[in-house]
């Protein structure tokens, strides 16, 4: 008997949270078709002596709603073992559209999610207006990883309100209106609706988008839709109140964005507060998996504002380093850092350093505001120094969210909520957390023990799969479609993050590889071997179905 793939002796890691077993694993035809004992030989052999073998991740939280258009690839999660991607999040859509609002959601996008305008205007076909035909646009597309998406509430509020969207309450009707929208949308395969609540999150124009001071009874209309067809709801910036009214007009699934603070105890209270809400309900919280919010280095964003400052920050690294290495123009650098503030916290500021791995465990000795004293320097001073000493390639991250891994620890304990928020495809010149799933691996698995390896894997694959309301992914069992990792959990990790500038127009954006994955496996067919994209693009979008 032969089969299409056969993957040998591996650690099998099935997603259930099960105990994992040594064994052999077949693929037919996109399906796994045994596990365990193997008889016959593969079409394809892959060894996986000293590897797990994991079904494929599932990230809950990105904004590759854009960059699909023109990197089908699915970069940089594809990298990191997902195989299976949530887009449409944080209520920012491009479906429903009518022609005349394209500039609008495009713009929209942009000052939200930090994505080109540009790039997204003409790195799309733009050929739909319902958010079923964004979606056969997407199909179109094909896909290195498998892609559900959300409806998102601005682009709704625009399309059955017009300009009355923004700041405007909704009248009957068009509550009315936004459900039937909505199911619609849920009738064409999006897998759920999305909300924003975040008042930071701004229009061109300064305003808050549509929707984040929407009555809540607007929402509870709107669940009103989505939880008889057994779709998704999701929040971002939605307080408890709020998401206790949208579950239990229904008792769908509830996904929302969460996190901690730097407080000692606030991780376990943030727990204890996230199990009170999800008593009784289908909730789910999602969190990044370490400090983030901002990252610089002398090949991105630079930390001062200045005559010479503004010089360099016009050119390319190979200018930027000259002019670091240039003994007077350093001398105004430091001088022009001396006489201004910092714009940065810079005990919040860490240092990646510049080896392979980059350091996102750091303790505060690995601050910026501690390396400058334990050298005597000036921050600015340090900041150059380590941009010299790297090539310009180092790279500090500002923790602004999550700032205590202990903490955050403390939360990931909950059974509540789930480590995600990569935000793959969006901020792509701001933070680079796309790797968030070789993180969970390398440091909440292997490294500190949070996770077992088989818990952890159940919270990257099955567990975000029944929040999406997949069931025919997320576990190693026959019949499953065979969406598969085979990785060495002694090397899985991020490399340093890097900017290139391959968007639409040349845009900025930072990517990020990894190490340790030696296959990635999409519906039957390899994506990535030892560590590199195989160009297969055996994605699919996966239409909701009541």
């Amino acid at each position: 008997m032969s089969h299409d793939i056969v993957i040998r002796d591996g650690e099998i890691v099935d997603g259930t949270g099960k105990a994992s077993f040594h064994g052999d694993l077949a693929i037919d035809d996109g399906l796994i078709s045994a596990v365990g004992e193997v008889d016959g030989k593969g079409d394809r052999e892959i060894d996986a002596t000293g590897h797990v073998v994991s079904p494929g991740f599932v990230d809950l939280h990105t904004h590759l709603d854009a960059q699909i258009g023109w990197d089908p690839l699915m970069t940089p999660v594809s990298w990191h073992g997902v195989t299976t991607a949530l887009m449409g999040n944080c209520g920012v859509t491009f479906a429903p559209c009518r022609p005349t609002d394209q500039d609008l959601l495009a713009g929209m996008m942009e000052t939200v999610e930090d994505i080109p305008k540009h790039a997204i205007l003409t790195g799309l076909p733009w050929d739909w207006e319902d958010y079923g035909g964004y979606l056969d646009a997407l199909e179109r597309l094909q896909p290195a990883v498998n892609v559900a998406g959300m409806v998102g509430h601005c682009a709704v509020r625009f399309y059955v309100m017009g300009e009355r969207a923004v700041e405007e309450q909704a009248s009957e009707d068009e509550l009315k209106q936004m459900a039937e929208v909505v199911g619609h949308s849920l009738d064409r395969g999006a897998i759920g609706f999305s909300t924003n609540r975040y008042p930071p999150h701004k229009l061109p124009d300064g305003r808050s988008i549509p929707g984040t001071f929407a009555d809540p009874k607007e929402l509870v209309a709107i669940a009103g839709a989505v939880g008889p067809r057994n779709g998704l709801m999701q929040a971002v910036g939605a307080n408890f109140d709020v998401l206790k009214q949208i579950s239990d007009t229904t008792n769908g699934r509830v996904l929302f964005s969460y996190g901690t603070g730097p407080q000692e105890g606030s991780g376990a209270a943030q727990a204890k507060a996230l199990a009170q809400l999800c008593e009784g309900r289908d909730i789910t919280a999602i969190t990044q998996v370490r400090g983030s919010g901002f990252m610089f280095g002398l090949q991105s964003a630079l930390p001062v504002q200045g005559e010479t400052w503004a010089k360099v920050r016009e050119m390319d690294l190979v200018g930027r380093l000259a002019a670091i290495n240039d003994d007077e123009t350093r001398s105004k650098l430091i001088e022009e850092g001396k006489a201004t503030d910092s714009r940065f916290p810079l005990n919040n500021v860490y240092y990646l350093g510049h080896g392979d791995v980059p350091n996102y465990a750091a303790g505060s000795d690995a601050s910026l505001k501690s390396l400058s004293e334990q050298a005597g320097e000036h921050w600015v001073e340090t900041f150059i120094r380590l941009a010299r000493e790297s090539n310009g390639r180092g790279l500090f991250n500002l923790r602004m969210f999550n700032q205590s891994l202990k903490e955050l620890g403390d939360l990931f304990k909950s059974e509540h909520c789930y480590p995600s928020l990569g935000d793959a495809g969006a901020h792509v010149s701001q933070i680079m957390d796309a790797g968030w799933a070789s993180f969970t691996v390398g440091h909440w698995i292997r490294d500190t023990g949070l996770y077992t390896l088989e818990e952890g894997i159940r919270r990257l694959t099955s567990g975000p799969a029944r929040v999406l309301g997949l069931s025919d992914r997320g576990t190693l069992k026959e019949g499953m479609r065979a969406d598969v990792n085979v990785f060495d959990l002694s090397k899985v990790a991020e490399r340093q993050p890097e900017l290139v500038h391959d968007f639409p127009g040349g845009a900025p954006r930072y990517i990020q590889k990894s190490f340790g994955y030696k296959t990635t496996v999409v519906n039957g067919q390899v994506s990535l071997e030892d560590g590199e994209l195989t160009g297969a693009r055996a994605g699919t979008v996966l239409r909701h179905q009541a």
